[in-house]
């Protein structure tokens, strides 16, 4: 596929800044549902440029001038490859013309809630100052908002070879406790949500994306074992007194966007019976 910037921009074009593994599968998505659209991906770094080219993706790095602007971008950067978070949502708000859609791909983290109980897209978020993790996804989601771009917090993303299961398989023991309830999406069901919220062009809101399974890490790990699909094998959890989880539910997401998952829970992606 040949890749090239025609300098004019589509009403259908889209920007993802951070195309991984998730980007890489909302432009998927995105280029199924708008053919004739032009897809661009901004990165840190030119190693994967080669790649995103094959993708249909037309490359472009951090900090390059333009005055490019587009209709639908999104954000799915991950925190950790920059010291200001909000100041690259901020640059990215500015490559959106204000058309289509602006979507921040955040993270559950946020929900003040440490006790396994229930949590929705109208719970609390944990207070500005507790904590650095919470502090720089509210001070990213809160540019997003202000700009008309929505939200979207993500459960734990996983794939087969990627997520939380596959981290404690290679890590054998690991020091927290079992009985911690943590949430999954798989990343294809996260790419649908992502572009079928985009699609709606809303403004300034904030969805949950979650698999409406909560699982305790010692769940997670026995659906693993049960599946017979990983050759290593889990020694266990040894913690006793690190924090408790939370319980999501994005039912009122769902009715919203009229989405659901292709796969509702990570037994039924693994092959396991309920």
């Amino acid at each position: 596929m040949a890749v090239s910037s025609t300098g004019a921009v589509g009403q259908n074009d889209l920007l993802i800044v951070g195309p991984g593994v998730l980007g890489r599968l909302v432009a998927e998505r995105w280029r199924e549902e708008h053919s004739g659209c032009q897809i661009y991906g901004q990165t840190v770094t030119s190693d994967h440029h080669d790649e995103l080219v094959k993708l249909g993706i037309i490359p472009s790095l951090k900090g390059t001038k333009t005055d490019q602007r587009f209709p639908y971008v999104i954000f799915c950067a991950p925190p950790s490859r920059t010291s200001d978070y909000p100041g690259d949502v901020r640059l990215a708000a500015l490559s959106w013309n204000g058309e289509g859609s602006f979507l921040f791909t955040s993270s559950s983290a946020p929900y003040d809630c440490n006790d396994n109980g229930n949590c929705d897209e109208d719970s609390p978020v944990v207070p500005i100052g507790r904590s650095p993790r919470t502090d720089v996804l509210l001070k990213a989601e809160a540019v997003v908002t202000e700009f008309g771009g929505s939200v979207i917090r993500l459960a734990g993303l996983y794939q087969a070879d990627r997520g939380a299961h596959s981290y404690w398989l290679q890590k054998g023991t690991v020091e927290v406790r079992p009985d911690h309830i943590l949430n999954l999406i798989h990343y294809e069901d996260a790419a649908s949500l992502s572009v079928a919220i985009m699609k709606k062009k809303l403004r300034s809101r904030i969805f949950l994306g979650c698999d409406n399974h909560p699982l305790s890490r010692q769940e997670v790990m026995d659906i693993v074992e049960k599946s017979g699909k990983f050759s290593k094998k889990f020694e266990g959890f040894t913690g006793t007194n690190d924090p408790l989880g939370k319980k999501l539910n994005n039912s009122k997401t769902r009715a919203e966007i009229g989405w659901e998952p292709k796969y509702p829970s990570f037994s039924h992606f693994l092959g396991v019976a309920e």
